[in-house]
């Protein structure tokens, strides 16, 4: 498994991560919670060594999930988790907190859920305007002076975000949804990563399912899965006749897949990873099938006939890929777009 290092940090992993906002159990419909447990034992045995989750994944049922899969084999592996939100006794989410005595206290129960005594990256899981990035800071340096993180950063923050935090302490990541549909992160994001010494960890990497070869155009989901709302990220993936153009695409990408011997899902993880400021790509995996798959496209080094022929069929079916929209779009409240504020 190729290596890749966090900026200029000594944080070091696979080009490769184990996500598991699918193993929240509330959020992406059904899923075989102990295949997906046994999916992170072979991950770790085939070379996998960054898994990425968070408190709200569930919320906190990724976490205990993910600790209880890995067992014994923590120190074999970096965890991610992130932390940043409200929640009320239910547990369900209110907003968003990114205050220092909030960041401090969360972190303890991460590091509990996670059976674990420090955690190797702390990500802010969403910009918090009612709390000043410098105190935020201030709280991740206490955390990392203290031992219980080795490192932090942040997840869909913007360039001016980004700026205003590395005032105040040294972020080594920035963890924003990128994969074909969405390339907003290419205009400036992702050179600003490159040339500031910032890791960069894309979600979504499959396009939240859109490249696995699971849908077809009159796909239903079932309830309690996000993606039914039609909506990703403020991108409308899911909706419509826009969703019914995405499934041709990903039909057409997985023929060109399939020339070179390789799967759709393949083709989306390589095409990630072809950018030279990815660090490391997060792809969910539920089963052996799925890992065996994923791991074997670190392998695929594409050429430009291939990334033309990717951009050709975009071209052809006229869905935009919207890589002129230059900044994360984020989101100033959580309360009443909480589709938009999991991952």
């Amino acid at each position: 498994m190729e290596q890749r290092r966090f900026g200029d940090s000594d944080l070091v992993t696979s080009a490769v991560g184990f996500g598991t906002w699918e193993m929240s159990t509330t959020m992406y419909g059904h899923i075989d919670v102990d295949e997906a447990a046994k999916a992170v034992n072979m991950a770790i045995d085939r070379g996998i060594t960054l898994f990425d989750t968070a408190e709200v994944y569930g919320p906190y049922h990724s976490e205990e999930l993910l600790a209880k899969a890995l067992g014994n084999r923590r120190n074999e592996v970096v965890l991610v988790t992130k932390v940043g939100f409200d929640y009320d006794d239910t547990p369900m989410v209110r907003g968003l907190n990114s205050k220092k005595e909030h960041i401090i206290e969360h972190t303890e129960g991460c590091l509990r859920r996670l059976n674990t005594d420090y955690v190797d990256l702390m990500l802010i899981h969403w910009p918090d305007h009612d709390t000043p990035f410098e105190e935020t800071m201030e709280g991740l340096e206490e955390l990392k002076q203290s031992g219980k993180i080795r490192h932090y950063g942040v997840s869909n923050f913007n360039i001016d975000m980004m700026q205003e935090c590395q005032q105040y302490g040294n972020i080594v990541a920035n963890q924003v949804g990128y994969h074909m549909f969405d390339r907003r992160m290419e205009s400036r994001v992702l050179p600003w990563c490159m040339n500031n010494g910032v890791g960069f960890m894309s979600y979504g990497s499959l396009a939240f399912g859109l490249l696995t070869g699971a849908f077809k155009p009159d796909h239903q989901f079932e309830e309690g899965d996000w993606r039914g709302n039609g909506v990703a990220f403020n991108l409308p993936l899911f909706e419509g006749e826009r969703f019914k153009q995405e499934v041709e695409i990903a039909n057409r990408l997985s023929v060109l897949a399939d020339g070179y011997g390789k799967t759709v899902a393949q083709l989306g993880i390589a095409w990630v990873l072809d950018h030279p400021g990815v660090t490391c790509a997060l792809v969910g995996m539920r089963n052996e099938r799925e890992l065996e798959e994923n791991v074997a496209a670190t392998d695929w080094k594409l050429t430009e006939e291939i990334r033309s022929g990717i951009n050709e069929i975009f071209d052809e079916v006229g869905v935009p890929t919207y890589q002129n929209l230059d900044q994360v779009v984020h989101v100033a409240r959580a309360t009443g777009a909480r589709r938009n504020l999991r991952d």
